[in-house]
């Protein structure tokens, strides 16, 4: 059995044994780095988990590889001049080395990497450097840059590559840059990003990427209010037809990306072992007879609003939207089906006292 799940890691002990009975369908792991900094690229307003804890956990799950998610899109400059303020970090990672609980680093800024390199590189020459879904890999051009300049590092090359998100609607174009990786490189595995959920081509995207690792920089989180006011959740807010325009992967399309790619990315970690159990069992299943909307990562805010019939799409509908000439004020091809398959969600008032007490 071919493993083909890249899913994110949490030590709860429920979904460590849910990952264990599903554990032949991993391919990887992805964890945060404990600690009081914030590494990677989700707001965290805590310290996470114990090193400790994180460890046994992963000791439990030895077939998937494990990447510890360092992937901000930039870090305060004291963290990369300051070989006091990097020891943290390497003395973490040394402990998961150690245990033989990781593989690599998921990265997103090449300066933390040449740092990493230059201060470690017994432990840079341990680990592979797999560049994230923020990386935004498009093109083979930019595969084969990204590759050469990991080589410069005293870090491994990454087992596997992860082509951007805008692939996943531009089939042609996957299947040239998937085919010019396995001409160079072979024996290197391709992955694609299937429940993110936010809009086609972002043009928040850079700006939010830089707000959040500002915000945990800071300590202060902003991001969800500017999205409200001014960027993605407004627009969808507006004009919720337009997720149906958003590159993700549905369960039932899996077959027609694996055709092309080794090993689908889940994503999600924040919302929760729930959400992350529901959705993956739903990607190995091939089939999610629900809403849409609760396997979405960015736009699952939206699922309390509204509900998308899943099981209401076309079995081609991929293939559909990968011929979309992006001509949409002429089309409203979007807008129609988006209608005939959602209807909107009673208002819910939640009961937080439990949670203030």
């Amino acid at each position: 059995m071919k493993p083909i799940l890249n899913v994110p890691f949490l030590p709860e002990p429920s979904y460590i044994d849910f990952l264990t009975s599903v554990a032949d369908h991993l391919a990887g792991l992805q964890f945060g780095l404990p600690g009081p900094g914030r590494l990677d690229s989700r707001i965290r307003q805590d310290n996470m988990h114990l090193d400790e804890q994180l460890a046994v956990g992963l000791e439990r799950l030895n077939k998937p590889k494990k990447y510890v998610l360092l992937n901000s899109r930039f870090y305060d400059p004291v963290l990369l001049n300051d070989s006091d303020a990097l020891s943290s970090i390497i003395t973490s990672l040394d402990f998961f080395v150690d245990r033989g609980v990781l593989d690599g680093i998921i990265y997103c800024d090449h300066y933390l990497l040449r740092r990493l390199s230059d201060e470690a590189p017994d432990l840079a020459a341990s680990l592979e450097a797999v560049p994230g879904a923020n990386c935004m890999l498009d093109s083979y051009a930019k595969v084969e840059s990204r590759l050469g300049y990991i080589g410069e590092t005293r870090f491994k090359l990454p087992a596997k590559i992860l082509l951007d998100r805008s692939l996943n609607r531009d089939l042609d174009s996957l299947a040239h840059v998937v085919r010019r990786i396995r001409q160079k490189t072979p024996d290197m595995g391709i992955e694609l990003l299937a429940n993110e959920g936010c809009l086609p081509h972002c043009p928040f995207k850079l700006s939010h990427d830089a707000y959040i690792a500002l915000a945990n920089v800071e300590g202060n989180d902003s991001t969800f209010l500017l999205n409200q006011q001014l960027g993605c959740v407004r627009i969808l807010t507006e004009e919720p037809h337009r997720i149906l325009q958003s590159p993700f992967i549905r369960p039932e399309d899996l077959e027609l990306y694996l055709y092309h790619v080794d090993t689908i990315k889940l994503c999600g970690r924040t919302l929760g072992t729930d959400f992350l159990e529901r959705t993956i069992s739903a990607y190995l299943a091939r089939k999610h007879e629900g809403n849409l909307l609760d396997l979405m990562d960015a736009v699952h805010w939206m699922a309390d609003r509204l509900y998308v019939e899943n099981s209401a799409l076309s079995f081609d509908f991929a293939n559909m939207l990968s011929m979309c000439d992006r001509h949409c004020t002429t089309c409203g091809f979007c807008e129609e089906l988006f209608q005939s398959i959602t209807h909107p969600l009673p208002l819910i008032i939640r009961d937080n006292r439990a949670t203030v007490d």
